[in-house]
């Protein structure tokens, strides 16, 4: 590969990098290995010759990550499936509420819907089918826009929504991921803070990179549940009678790894959660 004048890399069946010569580092401009190369990249060099190796085979932990990844999921859409049948059940019983409990069977299959859709949104970042850092975007615009769209939801949860955003703050993210993780991170707040809370969504450059913070003051999380957040289907004990599908900081987490950052959640019982998602430097314009 070295002795080519053409870009060469190799990509794993994951599109992680393993290795590449200096002409398509040159070109990739950064050639970390076990980065994903997606589809839209390559395609952006057309003198690349992208090569794939073999997939491996199947390590024990991974098969067993991943059957316990498959019972996890199939436990979860038990849940709505079991109560959607007893609701209609009891709408063929004499005198029953026909309109009340439709509406809390089509509740039902929103929640399992929801549920296969952030599953399989889940399974493409994994797989690097879903580009996540593909440019910069000028973070303020859509954060007021994500915002203003939640604003009916909250109002309804009583609790009050603000935005500190500096201007000309650019994250390594596409837009659409962008909008995907202050969507669930403001899900998750009014889901949880409880009424009377207000959540903050504040974006600040830092020496480090630029770092986005969703924080309410309400409810917080018991010290044993922070360690947990980030993990699929993980819900604290104030948070199983939740509709929420367990997916949502764990698909948070995995775009801001995905794209370079990190994520940290801070909280004491009564004080607030705190969730920062940090990345690395980019170009700040004034």
């Amino acid at each position: 590969m070295e002795g080519r004048r053409e870009p060469i890399v190799v990509l794993d069946s994951e599109r992680r990098i393993v290795a590449l010569n200096d002409a398509a580092a040159s070109a990739l401009g950064d050639g970390t290995p076990g980065r994903r190369l997606g589809e839209e990249q390559a395609a952006a060099h057309p003198d690349l010759l992208v090569l794939f190796l073999e997939s491996p085979p199947e390590l024990p932990a991974y098969q067993e990550l991943r059957a316990g990844f498959t019972a996890a999921v199939s436990h979860e859409l038990r849940t709505p499936l079991a109560r959607l049948l007893v609701l209609l059940e009891s709408a063929t019983l004499p005198g029953s509420d026909v309109d009340e409990l439709m509406e809390q069977a089509r509740q039902e299959v929103e929640q399992a819907r929801e549920l296969i859709d952030d599953v399989l949104f889940l399974g493409e970042l994994e797989t690097g089918r879903e580009v996540v850092a593909l440019g910069h975007t000028q973070a303020k615009p859509i954060l007021e826009e994500v915002v203003a769209s939640f604003a009916d939801r909250a109002n309804h949860a009583e609790i009050g929504l603000e935005v500190r955003a500096d201007n000309g703050i650019e994250l390594p993210l596409r837009p659409r991921m962008l909008r995907v993780v202050l969507e669930n991170l403001l899900a998750n707040a009014i889901r949880y803070a409880g009424p009377g809370s207000t959540c903050i969504v504040e974006l600040a450059a830092t020496a480090e990179g630029p770092v986005l913070m969703v924080a309410d003051d309400g409810k917080g999380v018991d010290a044993a549940d922070l360690p947990r957040l980030f993990e699929r289907f993980y819900r604290g004990d104030q948070a199983r009678t939740s509709r929420g599908t367990g997916l949502g900081l764990a698909i948070v987490k995995h775009i801001a790894t995905s794209a370079g950052g990190e994520v940290e959640a801070t909280s004491e019982p009564g004080r607030g959660l705190a969730i920062r998602a940090r990345f690395p430097r980019s170009r700040v314009t004034k």
